[in-house]
């Protein structure tokens, strides 16, 4: 992990979050490569090293984020299991209709 790594990631879903519409549109992202996916698995490497205190902080925030992708996002279609999926629940989410 990098020194400003958790700020980075919430400056993503911050701006991600901002954008117009009901559902995130796949096509905007921070910059190319930079999916708000990507900024998730960084929050979750991160709360792997944080002190106690601080990874209660961060949860709360991660929490709030979860809440608002699960809301933007649509459920995964039912069907096979892609490599990108393994990971966290968020990279199965759809982000556009």
């Amino acid at each position: 992990m990098w020194a400003d790594a958790v700020a980075d990631a919430l400056a993503r879903f911050e701006w991600a979050f901002k954008q117009p519409g009901r559902y995130l549109n796949a096509s905007q992202v921070w910059q190319p490569g930079l999916e708000v996916e990507y900024a998730r698995d960084d929050l979750e490497e991160a709360m792997l090293h944080l002190p106690r205190g601080a990874r209660r902080d961060i949860g709360r925030q991660i929490a709030r984020i979860d809440d608002e992708f699960e809301r933007r996002t649509l459920p995964p279609d039912p069907g096979p299991v892609s490599e990108r999926t393994v990971g966290g629940w968020w990279w199965s989410r759809i982000r556009e209709r």
